[in-house]
């Protein structure tokens, strides 16, 4: 074998076991959560190791989902997030275009300001939110909520899109006007289509902005009834015991929703799709 071929297997057995150790690292916390959301009772640590413990019983999945509020938590937090989502693709997509294809007086200001509320954390933000909310008058409402979630994600979505835009050559909006479409037309038909890995990345980030979110929902809604998956699943631990069962059911339940929205959305996750539309 010679030397470069050494070099190279040498190479490719360090990746593979740098790759296997991150891979462990990943997934150990999630058989860990299967194993607690299987054992009978209320049992958190054991000495097993086993993925399936002994005496393996569904208990946790049926009290949660038929003696709980978790659909209605469910159905709440989808809510949210489904709106949170369409009005973060609906603006970033829209802003993303204008930053990007028009030159208008303040654009640099505004693009600099997007990016400096990006360097505060959303907590620092809470008390002037929530006074907001009240003048407004919606505290403890899901409008409330979407306009918080999507006024924190949207700076991140507009600059990642008016970054998209940039890399399509605008001679194909200038083909679709010669052709006899308006502004508009150019933009949904053409530029808008050609759009979809980052308009997928704005969707997924908007979704998990929401779906995963627990400060703000727990400062902005106060009636129970209105609460959603994060502050539901906190029910479950009190100052003396913590129902870990149906904590570990929740946390699986409720990630099936994000993987399921990131294998329906990853085949459009394709660049390069403008490469070759224009010659020169």
């Amino acid at each position: 074998m010679s030397t470069r071929a050494r070099n190279n297997l040498g190479g490719m057995v360090w990746a593979y076991a740098v790759l296997a150790v991150f891979a462990f690292v990943s997934v150990y916390p999630i058989t860990r959560i299967i194993t607690v959301s299987l054992r009978p009772g209320d049992r958190l640590l054991s000495t097993s190791l086993e993925f399936i413990p002994d005496g393996a019983t569904l208990d946790n999945y049926r009290t949660l989902l038929f003696e709980t509020p978790f659909l209605r938590w469910l159905f709440n937090s989808m809510l949210v997030s489904v709106v949170v989502t369409i009005t973060g693709v609906a603006l970033a997509s829209t802003a993303g275009y204008a930053l990007s294809r028009y030159k208008f007086r303040g654009r640099n200001s505004m693009l600099g300001g997007l990016l400096i509320t990006q360097m505060f954390p959303a907590t620092m933000l809470l008390l002037p939110l929530y006074v907001v909310l009240i003048n407004l008058k919606l505290l403890d409402s899901y409008l409330g909520l979407v306009v918080i979630y999507s006024a924190t994600a949207l700076p991140f979505c507009v600059w990642q899109m008016k970054g998209y835009y940039d890399t399509i050559p605008p001679a194909l909006e200038e083909a679709a006007r010669i052709d006899g479409c308006t502004p508009w037309q150019a933009f949904y038909r053409v530029i808008f289509p050609l759009a979809a890995p980052a308009l997928v990345i704005t969707a997924l980030f908007s979704f998990m902005t929401a779906w995963n979110e627990y400060v703000v929902a727990n400062v902005v809604l106060q009636d129970t009834a209105m609460f959603t998956l994060p502050l539901g699943l906190k029910m479950f631990q009190n100052d003396m015991s913590t129902q870990w069962g149906l904590y570990a059911a929740g946390a699986l339940l409720v990630s099936i929703p994000v993987v399921g929205l990131f294998l329906v959305l990853s085949r459009y996750l394709i660049s390069g799709l403008t490469l070759g539309a224009v010659k020169g």
